[in-house]
C-alpha cells in the first residue's frame, strides 16, 4: 500500500531543498533551497487534515541538515521458547501494542540497537540472530503518515534470561508480555507495527532458513 501521491512530493521538495542547502554556497541558491522547504511544510500542513501546522513542520525541516537520507527504525522480535512474541504497550499511542524498538543510534550498529531497546522498553536482554524484514515505511501502509522517509528493520531475537532484568524508570512503555500468534492484539499501534508484519516475523521463527525480506 503506497501513501498517498502528495506526501511523496512534498517529501521530495524537501529532500531536494536539504541537500540542495547543504551543498549549495550561492546565496541566492540558498534563499530558493528555503523558499521550497516552507513549500514543502505548507503542502502538508494543507493535505494532512490538520494534524500539523506548517511552521511546526517548517520548523522540523529546519533542524534536519546535510544530504536527506532516510531515518532508521529498528524493532526486537523476541520469541520464547514456547514460540511466542514480546510486546509492549506504547505510552505515545495510547497503550497501544507494538514491537519494541525506536530509533537507531550513533555508533551502535543496527543490531546493538534493537537490542538496547528491547532491553530498555521491556527488560529483557536478548540476542539478535537474524534481520528477518527490511521494509520502506511509506510502502507497507502504517498509519498515520510521517513527513520523513523512514527504514524499518525488523530482527527476530532470543532471551537470554528467563525474567525481565530492572533497568530503572521507563517512560516509554506500561507493559510488556508475551503473545501466542493467535493471541496478539487487536490494538496495535500502526505506525509502528503492523498485522502482515507480525505475520512475517512468526513465519521467519518457524523458518529460520527464510530470506530476509525487504522493500
Amino acid at each position: 500500500m503506497d501513501e498517498p501521491a502528495w506526501l511523496t512530493w512534498a517529501r521530495e521538495v524537501q529532500a531536494l531543498a536539504q541537500s540542495g542547502l547543504a551543498f549549495t554556497r550561492d546565496p541566492y541558491d540558498v534563499e530558493r533551497y528555503r523558499a521550497l522547504t516552507a513549500l514543502a511544510a505548507r503542502m502538508m500542513a494543507a493535505s494532512s487534515g490538520g494534524t500539523a501546522t506548517a511552521d511546526a513542520l517548517e520548523q522540523s525541516f529546519v533542524a534536519e541538515t546535510g544530504y536527506a537520507t532516510p531515518k532508521v527504525d529498528v524493532r526486537g522480535a523476541v520469541f520464547d521458547a514456547g514460540g511466542r512474541l514480546l510486546m509492549v504497550r506504547e505510552l505515545a499511542d495510547g497503550g497501544r501494542w507494538t514491537l519494541p524498538g525506536g530509533w537507531a543510534d550513533v555508533n551502535q550498529t543496527a543490531s546493538e540497537c534493537a537490542v538496547r531497546e528491547v532491553l530498555e522498553e521491556s527488560g529483557y536482554v536478548v540476542r539478535a540472530e537474524k534481520l528477518a524484514l527490511l521494509h520502506d515505511r511509506g510502502r507497507q501502509g502504517h498509519h498515520p503518515a510521517g513527513p520523513f522517509s523512514i527504514y524499518k528493520l525488523f530482527f527476530l531475537c532470543t532471551p537470554l534470561e528467563d525474567a525481565p532484568v530492572a533497568t530503572g524508570p521507563n517512560i516509554e512503555t506500561s507493559d510488556a508480555r508475551f503473545w501466542a500468534e493467535h493471541e496478539i492484539p487487536a490494538e496495535l499501534s500502526t505506525g509502528r507495527v503492523l498485522p502482515h508484519q507480525i505475520a512475517r516475523l512468526f513465519a521467519h521463527h518457524r523458518q529460520p532458513e527464510l530470506p530476509t525480506e525487504f522493500d
